[in-house]
C-alpha cells in the first residue's frame, strides 16, 4: 500500500493503483477537482515533493502546458495512479479558494 505524505497533514495509506485525487478526498483532505478528474482544469494540481508519481501522459502535459505551468514537480492529482510512496504539497483546496470541490472523479 503506497503511503501519501501531504505536507502539513498526517500521512495516508492508499490502495495501489488508486488515483491520488481519490485517495486524498477519501481520506477527508479537501482537494479541488472541478472538471471531475478529466485533466482539463488544473484545480487538482499538487506539487510532488518526493517519491515517484509515475510518468506524465500527454493529456496531463498538454493541459499543464496550456495553462502555462512548466514546473515538472507540478502534477494533476487526477492523473496520478499511486504505485509507490509519494510526498505532495496541496496547491488549491476547497477551503482556500471558497469553491465547491467538484464532481467526484471517476475511478
Amino acid at each position: 500500500m503506497p503511503t501519501v505524505q501531504v505536507e502539513g497533514r498526517d500521512a495516508i495509506q492508499a490502495v495501489e493503483g488508486t488515483k491520488l485525487v481519490l485517495a486524498l478526498e477519501d481520506s477527508g483532505i479537501d482537494i479541488l477537482h472541478r472538471c471531475g478528474g478529466n485533466a482539463r482544469c488544473t484545480t487538482c494540481a499538487v506539487e510532488v515533493l518526493s517519491g515517484n508519481a509515475g510518468e506524465m501522459e500527454e493529456a496531463e502535459a498538454t493541459v499543464l502546458r496550456n495553462k502555462g505551468i512548466e514546473d515538472a514537480a507540478i502534477r494533476l492529482s487526477c492523473q496520478i495512479r499511486l504505485h509507490s510512496d509519494v510526498s505532495v504539497r496541496l496547491i488549491k483546496t476547497a477551503t482556500s479558494t471558497g469553491l465547491e470541490p467538484g464532481t467526484r472523479p471517476q475511478e
